[in-house]
C-alpha cells in the first residue's frame, strides 16, 4: 500500500491526532493504552492506518530468525512460554513422588532435553508401528490400517475426531475429513506457478532424505510413488472455501449407507481399527473424496502404501528423534514453506511439547502466578456490555425481519462465556511419563489424548471442556455449544490493559469479545440456532440480503493483494472478515454506550474515538516471512494482518468521522460501497 507524506499541516480541530504533542508521562501513557512511539507520522491515517498506527514498529522490528512472523500474538506467546519454561523447570529440578503432576511434567521435560537417550533408543521406538505396516497385504488391511492410525499418531489419509452432532447438539458423534497430504494444500500440487513447482521438486527431495536417514531401500523410487499418491489424494480433496460450508460438510451415514456410497470399503473394520465399536453413523464431510480414497486404496499397489504410511509415520516422529531427523524436518516444513532461518531452541520446543501433552497441568499453574482475578470480572462485564449492544444492534437493523430478529436474539441470549481457564481441569491419571524416553512418552499422550475423546461417545455432553489451554494467546468461538472462549494468557496488554483508558480496551479486547460473538452470526454460524443446532432459522429474504451484503465483503477482500500474482481470498476469509467487520462495530456501539451519553476524555490529543480505532489497529501488527504470507494467503481463513485494520475501517462511518476521511483519501469508500451487515 502507498505511503504519503503530510504535504500540508493538519489542524488538530480536525485530526487532532497528526499534530498533538506526545506526552512522555509514564502515567499517562499507560492510562492512553497506545505505544506512541510506534506512531508513524509521515503516514496519513486517512490513506493507511494500519501503518499510521504501527509504522515505527513495523520499521524498527525485525522477525526473529526462529519465526516466520511476528507479532502482538507473538510477544504475548513469547512472554507466556518464558513463564511456562519457569514452570516446567522447576518441576524438571524437584524431586517428586511417580503419578504426581509434577513428576509428568518434570519427565516429559527431561525426556525432551535428554539427547543421549533420544540418540540411544534411534527408531527401535517405531518398530511396532514398522511392523503393522509390514503386515498390510489386502486392500481391506489397508483400510483398516488407516482407521488404526488415527490412534497410533501416524500419519494417514483422512482425519477422525469425536464432536457434537451439528444437527442434534446433545448427543456425541464420528467425524470424518479428508487427509493425507504432506504438503499444506491441493493447490501446493497442482499450481503451476514457479514458486509452487519448485516446492514440489524440494517436497520429492524432502521424502528421498527423510526414507534414506532410516535406511530404507530404493528411497529415491519410493519418494515418487509417495509424491504420486499424495497428488492423486489432493486432486479429490475439495478447496478450503468449500470446506466452509457448514450445510455441505453434513453427510451424516450409517455404516451401510457409507459402505453403499464407496464401493470396496468396509466401515465397521475402518472405524473398528480407530477403536470405535458400536456406532452405527457417522458424519463424512467430502463424501467424493472418501469415495475416491477407498477406490485408491483398491487400485494403488500395497508396496506403494506402505512407503507412503511408513513415511508419514517417520513424518509425524521426526521432531523427537535424533538430530538429523529434527533438521530435516525442520529445514523443509519451516524453512522451505515458511522461510524460517533457524529452529527454535530445544527448551522453547521442549515447553510446547510439554504442552502438548499437559497442556492444563501447566495451565493451572499458570493461572495461579499469572492471572489476576480482577481480569476475569472486568471481562464478564465487558462480554456483558458487549451482548447489550448486539441486542440494540439487531433490533435496529432495517434489512432484518421481525421474525428473524426474534431468532437472533434467541440465540444472542444463549451465548456462554468462557473466560480466563476452565472451572474442572482435566484428569492425566491415565499418562505414564518417564525421564529417557521421549517418543514413548510422546505416543502415551496421544493415546491418553485419544481414549478421552473416545470416551465422549454415548456421554452427556461435556459443558466445561475447553479446547484451548490458559497459557494460549488466541479466543475461539464454538457453534456447538454456542460459547466464546478468552484464555488468561490474551487478557492482557495490548488487547487488555486494565491500567488504560476504556477506550483502548473497546477497540481492543471488546473487538475481540465482538469478532468470536460475531462468528455466531457470520456466514457458516448464522447457520446454527442458539442450542448449536444447524436449522435454517432465515426468512429467505433476510438470507438473500445476508447474502448481497457479504457478497460485498468477499469482492472487497478478493481486491487485495499482498504477493505479487497473489490475492487474498475473499471466500476462504469471509468468516474472519466478518467477524472482524461486525466485532468492531459492536465494540463501538458498546463503547459508545458505555459512556452514558458523556464525551469521552481527550487524551495525549487523541480523541475517545480515535484511540477506540488505534486500539484496534495496534493488537493486530504484525510482519511476515514472504514463504509464510503465501502459505497463509492459500490456507489461512484470516486475511492478513494490515487488511483486518485498513480493509474493516473502511467501512466505517465513525472512523470516518474520528480521522475526517474524505473523498481522494486512500481509505475512502463511498458510502454505496461500504459494507454493513451487523
Amino acid at each position: 500500500m502507498r505511503h504519503f507524506l503530510l504535504a500540508v499541516a493538519v489542524g488538530a480541530t480536525a485530526m487532532g491526532c497528526a499534530t498533538a504533542n506526545l506526552s512522555s508521562d509514564a502515567e499517562k501513557t499507560a492510562r492512553l493504552g497506545i505505544d506512541t512511539e510506534n506512531i508513524d507520522q509521515t503516514v496519513r491515517p486517512q490513506d493507511d492506518f494500519y501503518r499510521f498506527v504501527n509504522g515505527g514498529w513495523l520499521a524498527s522490528t525485525t522477525i526473529p530468525d526462529d519465526k516466520s512472523n511476528y507479532g502482538s500474538f507473538s510477544q504475548l506467546a513469547d512472554q507466556a512460554r518464558a513463564q511456562l519454561r519457569t514452570i516446567i523447570e522447576e518441576a524438571a529440578d524437584t524431586p517428586s513422588r511417580d503419578g504426581t503432576d509434577a513428576q509428568k511434567v518434570g519427565d516429559f521435560y527431561r525426556s525432551f532435553m535428554n539427547l543421549e537417550a533420544i540418540e540411544r533408543e534411534g527408531l527401535t521406538p517405531l518398530n511396532d508401528e514398522v511392523a503393522r505396516i509390514d503386515a498390510i497385504q489386502t486392500p481391506a488391511d489397508l483400510l483398516t490400517y488407516f482407521g488404526y492410525a488415527q490412534r497410533s499418531g501416524g500419519g494417514t489419509t483422512f482425519n477422525l475426531w469425536v464432536n457434537q452432532d451439528a444437527k442434534a447438539s446433545t448427543e456425541y458423534i464420528v467425524y470424518v475429513s479428508q487427509g493425507g497430504l504432506g504438503l499444506p494444500d491441493k493447490s501446493y500440487y497442482e499450481s503451476d506457478d514457479e514458486k509452487f513447482v519448485n516446492i514440489r521438486a524440494d517436497y520429492l527431495q524432502h521424502i528421498r532424505r527423510t526414507l534414506g536417514l532410516a535406511a530404507v531401500d530404493n528411497a529415491e523410487q519410493r519418494a515418487q510413488q509417495i509424491l504420486d499418491i499424495e497428488t492423486a489424494l489432493a486432486s479429490h480433496h475439495w478447496k478450503r472455501e468449500d470446506n466452509r460450508d457448514r450445510n455441505a460438510t453434513y453427510n451424516k451415514l450409517t455404516l451401510a449407507e457409507a459402505n453403499a456410497a464407496m464401493p470396496g470399503s468396509d466401515w465397521r473394520d475402518i472405524l473398528g481399527g480407530a477403536g470405535i465399536k458400536g456406532e452405527d453413523a457417522f458424519i463424512v464431510r467430502q463424501p467424493s473424496y472418501f469415495k475416491s480414497m477407498v477406490e485408491m486404496a483398491n487400485t494403488v499397489p500395497i508396496d506403494h502404501w506402505r512407503g507412503y504410511l511408513y513415511f508419514h509415520m517417520l513424518r509425524a516422529a521426526s521432531p523427537y528423534l535424533t538430530e538429523p531427523f529434527v533438521q530435516e524436518n525442520f529445514n523443509f516444513y519451516s524453512g522451505t514453506l515458511r522461510g524460517i532461518e533457524k529452529n527454535r531452541p530445544r527448551w522453547r520446543r521442549g515447553v510446547a511439547a510439554v504442552e502438548q501433552a499437559l497442556g492444563e497441568v501447566v495451565g493451572k499453574l499458570y493461572v495461579e502466578r499469572h492471572f489476576k482475578p480482577e481480569a476475569k470480572a472486568r471481562m464478564e462485564d465487558l462480554v456483558e456490555n458487549l451482548r447489550q449492544a448486539f441486542e440494540v444492534s439487531i433490533n435496529e437493523l432495517e434489512w432484518m425481519s421481525p421474525e428473524t430478529k426474534i431468532e437472533a436474539q434467541a440465540k444472542l441470549a444463549k451465548f456462554t462465556p468462557k473466560i480466563g481457564y476452565p472451572n474442572e481441569w482435566k484428569d492425566y491419571a491415565r499418562l505414564k511419563v518417564k525421564p529417557d524416553t521421549l517418543l514413548e512418552n510422546v505416543r502415551n499422550s496421544y493415546d491418553v489424548e485419544y481414549t478421552r475423546m473416545l470416551s465422549k461417545l454415548g456421554q452427556d455432553i461435556d459443558r466445561n471442556e475447553w479446547f484451548m489451554t490458559p497459557q494460549t494467546v488466541n479466543a475461539y468461538y464454538n457453534p456447538s455449544m454456542n460459547e466464546i472462549v478468552f484464555p488468561a494468557a490474551i487478557l492482557q496488554p495490548p488487547f487488555f490493559n486494565m491500567e488504560a483508558d476504556d477506550a483502548v480496551n473497546y477497540g481492543a479486547i471488546v473487538a475481540v469479545i465482538g469478532h468470536e460473538f460475531s462468528h455466531g452470526f457470520d456466514d457458516q454460524g448464522r447457520k446454527s440456532d442458539g442450542d448449536g443446532n444447524l436449522r435454517d432459522w432465515w426468512t429467505d429474504q433476510d438470507a438473500t440480503e445476508f447474502k448481497a451484503r457479504a457478497d460485498g465483503l468477499v469482492e472487497q477482500y478478493d481486491g487485495y493483494s499482498p504477493i505479487d500474482g497473489i490475492n487474498v481470498n475473499g471466500k476462504l476469509t469471509l468468516g474472519e472478515n466478518i467477524g472482524d467487520l461486525a466485532g468492531l462495530t459492536m465494540a463501538y456501539k458498546a463503547y459508545k454506550l458505555s459512556l452514558g451519553g458523556k464525551e469521552a476524555p481527550v487524551i495525549d490529543g487523541y480523541t475517545g474515538d480515535q484511540r477506540f480505532f488505534m486500539g484496534w489497529s495496534q493488537v493486530w501488527r504484525r510482519l511476515y516471512r514472504e514463504d509464510e504470507l503465501r502459505n497463509r494467503l492459500v490456507t489461512d481463513p484470516h486475511s492478513p494482518s494490515e487488511y483486518r485494520v485498513n480493509g474493516i475501517v473502511s467501512n466505517m462511518p465513525a472512523f470516518f468521522d474520528a480521522f475526517d476521511v474524505k473523498p481522494g483519501d486512500d481509505l475512502y469508500r463511498a458510502p454505496s460501497d461500504r459494507v454493513e451487515i451487523w
